[in-house]
């Protein structure tokens, strides 16, 4: 069912690449997309914008596809960071009101919501939690529910989290924590970088506010490209904070100085977006996410990973969450010898992964073999240190 071929995957000749959870590997066929779109700027110059509406709206199309939303709802941005301060800075805040993240967010998910300080916001981060009674020490694990329903009060106004903890992996259920945001009139803003590609995920179900993801994690984009979903409810109340020609409806007539913003998220694309790069990000969700289905390809990274833990020396290495009791796509590995060491070894022997908080992370796509699977658990069974 899955086509794993080194043609279309090269960085298989060379690497076995386990860190989807970063810069994962540009998708082959994307990257061909871009190059078409780049070599139409250098042949005919502004007449490549011919295609501009038309790859704006198949990006759109496409993910509201994924998404099971509309295209109204989605916009092209440029990375996470980028998605989050547009919300961040256009809600109608006042003083005194409260937002809701976790102390060990990644800083795409935190910095936007601290700035909001200045006009008077509470910032309020939920503790961590071992939720596994066996993490080490100071190393970030989880925040809990029930943590979330005493810190929120009448003042608060949004809920920031990630779906999947970059660090520890820790994958929350979207469903109660949802619900409960919905139930107190909660705006729930999540980053879903570390989710999109290789969970399923569906915001209009779960009465999601807004969801923002970089483009060149799971999704295999490349660098510089991600998507921005809106509900047309909470769109509603944003101010823009930037905005510019393509933030209009009057587009192209330059003189045309009227206010008149895209009531859909393309008020959010507010300057001319990189085609090419769009062109590439919609090829790698029109080829695998739509292809194959979000609920296909997370039954096989969870597969993968159990090919990997099942050849795996608990006492060399093992997981922050226990697979049976959680899953997630990154699993996040306490490694007694030092993970960053580990991670050193693993890359003199062509085997890609990361360490971030204190943990080995190893996340396979749907792409990786049992075998590559099988020899990085033999690797790290033989690492001393």
């Amino acid at each position: 069912m899955f086509d794993k071929s080194n043609t279309l995957f090269p960085i298989k000749d060379q690497y076995v690449f386990l860190t989807h959870c970063g810069i994962a590997p540009f998708y082959s066929n994307a990257l061909k997309r871009e190059y078409e779109i780049a070599e139409a700027q250098m042949r005919t110059g502004a007449l490549v914008f011919r295609q501009y509406d038309a790859i704006l709206d198949g990006l759109r199309q496409t993910a509201a596809s994924v998404l099971k939303t509309v295209p109204d709802n989605l916009a092209f941005v440029k990375n996470a960071s980028e998605g989050i301060n547009l919300i961040a800075n256009g809600y109608p805040f006042r003083p005194g009101d409260q937002i809701v993240s976790y102390v060990h967010e990644y800083p795409a998910n935190h910095y936007p919501w601290k700035l909001q300080e200045k006009r008077g916001v509470e910032l309020v981060l939920l503790p961590d939690r071992d939720i596994t009674g066996r993490a080490p020490p100071k190393q970030p694990v989880a925040w809990t529910l029930d943590d979330l329903q005493k810190a929120v009060t009448p003042r608060t106004r949004i809920v920031a989290l990630s779906h999947v903890q970059f660090a520890s992996g820790y994958a929350v259920d979207l469903t109660p924590l949802a619900d409960f945001c919905w139930a107190h009139g909660i705006d729930l803003v999540l980053d879903v970088a570390q989710s999109l590609g290789c969970l399923p995920f569906y915001p209009e179900e779960l009465h999601v506010a807004a969801a923002v993801s970089s483009g060149w994690k799971w999704l295999m984009g490349p660098i510089g490209s991600g998507l921005l979903y809106t509900s047309e409810r909470f769109r509603q109340r944003l101010d823009l904070t930037m905005v510019g020609a393509e933030s209009m409806r009057q587009g192209t007539a330059y003189l045309d100085h009227t206010w008149d913003p895209f009531a859909s998220a393309k008020c959010f694309e507010y300057s001319t977006s990189p085609i090419a790069l769009a062109a590439a990000l919609e090829c790698c969700l029109r080829e695998v996410p739509q292809r194959y289905g979000q609920e296909a390809l997370a039954a096989e990274i969870f597969r993968l990973q159990d090919v990997f833990l099942g050849a795996l020396d608990y006492a060399r290495a093992r997981p922050v969450f226990a697979p049976e009791l959680l899953r997630t796509p990154i699993l996040s590995l306490i490694v007694p010898q030092g993970a960053e060491a580990a991670r050193r070894m693993l890359l003199k022997e062509n085997v890609v992964c990361t360490e971030r908080g204190g943990y080995l992370r190893v996340a396979p796509h749907f792409y990786n073999t049992e075998e590559e699977m099988e020899r990085a658990a033999r690797l790290l069974n033989d690492f001393t240190g």
